[in-house]
């Protein structure tokens, strides 16, 4: 069966108001954040109109009701990452949360004065920041996985880098938001577990949950992070999958209600993971919102959109071979659906002004990863970036914004 396209589409409320007219709208920026499908939308609403409580607090009808469909998600998480238990997902605001968490948790416990943290050039910086705060804090020190000219990482470069019983942590993304290099996480895993056992790997999957059928038994990751709003889910709520026996071994990061065991004035005890990571009355809301998010990729079938995000990024790298003067970012061995590239007639930001004039939506910027445009001597990029809804004659809309772009500025 061919993908349809059209009737996914058509599912997007923001797509379709905005389908009209002669400049209907050409959006180019789901790496950045996807629009939402109206079950997405009429999950949250039924969830505020017919039975909006608290959860875990009451043993009332609505309470429950609404416990059930929070916790679900979590169980619908786990299934979605072939996670071994659902107690192994701990519910944030996002990959960024997610990082910080076990950053500040597993770092504040087990990082010591000479340890390393290993990352890569490639990371946004939700995945050097926090590392560089507890490194600071713990006396540890980041070595970094070079890149070469192509955006590839340099892997021979692993083993030297890698020290027994010093790295303690690899975190390290799965797909470069910048460039859009798919890194062989699978490859580096195995790598890092034959030289180094006790190293423990977080996965940046932020750019790949969203495109990827995950399986983090079969990765054997030990922490795994995403966001909820780049996979048509709401904004404020993510996930981090981690290793049951890592979570139980960590300490809570935030402290308030749900999280404990007992208080009293002199002492606390702490509930189990992964109620002990999430303090606080939770954003069920957007817990739900996620939950038919995933049910939605899960109809469609993540595989499916995946073939069709790479035949539209295809479809833009011949295209876009016609602009005179644009310059891709890299050419890495296998890419995500993002091309980010530079024109030699006008600066990123005067570009995409130009193209928000034709109604295309693109990111321009850094993206969040200085030290990538450092690499490639560049002070931004733009961004054009795919999703289940994208197609074609968004693609053509692009090349004629940026043909515009260079006659004006050329």
């Amino acid at each position: 069966m061919p993908y349809p396209v059209d009737s996914i589409r058509a599912q997007f409320p923001v797509l379709v108001r905005n389908s009209s007219g002669d400049k209907p709208l050409a959006f180019l920026d789901s790496t950045a954040t996807t629009q939402k499908p109206e079950c997405m939308i009429d999950a949250m609403n039924k969830f505020y109109r017919e039975h909006y409580s608290s959860v875990k607090r009451g043993v009332y009808r609505l309470s429950e009701q609404t416990t059930q469909a929070y916790e679900a998600t979590r169980r619908n998480v786990a299934k979605f990452l072939n996670a071994a238990s659902e107690n192994e997902i701990v519910f944030t605001r996002g990959t960024t949360e997610s990082i910080n968490l076990v950053a500040w948790s597993y770092g504040r416990k087990f990082f010591k004065p000479g340890d390393e943290i290993l990352i890569s050039a490639l990371e946004h910086h939700a995945n050097i920041v926090p590392w560089q705060l507890i490194a600071e804090e713990r006396g540890a020190t980041i070595q970094v996985i070079p890149v070469d000219d192509n955006g590839d990482l340099i892997l021979s470069e692993i083993p030297r880098l890698l020290k027994p019983g010093i790295t303690k942590m690899l975190a390290i993304t799965h797909i470069s938001n910048s460039i859009g290099t798919e890194n062989p996480i699978a490859e580096i895993i195995r790598t890092v577990r034959e030289l180094s056992p006790e190293t423990k790997i977080l996965i940046d999957a932020a750019q790949s949950a969203p495109h990827l059928k995950m399986d983090v038994q079969a990765l054997d990751c030990d922490f795994l992070a995403f966001s909820g709003h780049k996979m048509y889910g709401p904004t404020g709520i993510g996930c981090l999958y981690a290793k049951y026996a890592i979570l139980d071994a960590m300490p809570p990061w935030h402290g308030g209600g749900e999280m404990i065991q007992k208080v009293t004035f002199h002492h606390t005890t702490y509930a189990a993971p992964p109620a002990r990571f999430e303090a606080g009355t939770p954003p069920i809301a957007e817990v739900i919102g996620l939950g038919a998010a995933l049910n939605w990729i899960q109809q469609i079938g993540i595989q499916e959109i995946r073939q069709h995000e790479m035949e539209m990024l295809d479809y833009a790298l011949k295209q876009l071979e016609q602009v005179e003067g644009l310059h891709i970012l890299g050419t890495p061995a296998k890419r995500g659906a993002l091309l980010s590239f530079t024109l030699d007639a006008a600066h990123p930001h005067d570009a995409a002004m130009i193209l928000d004039e034709e109604n295309i939506a693109v990111r321009s910027g850094h993206h969040c990863a200085q030290p990538v445009m450092d690499r490639f001597h560049v002070p931004a990029t733009i961004r054009a970036s795919f999703g289940a809804y994208s197609m074609p004659w968004e693609i053509d809309r692009l090349v004629q914004g940026l043909e515009r772009v260079v006659k004006i500025f050329g």
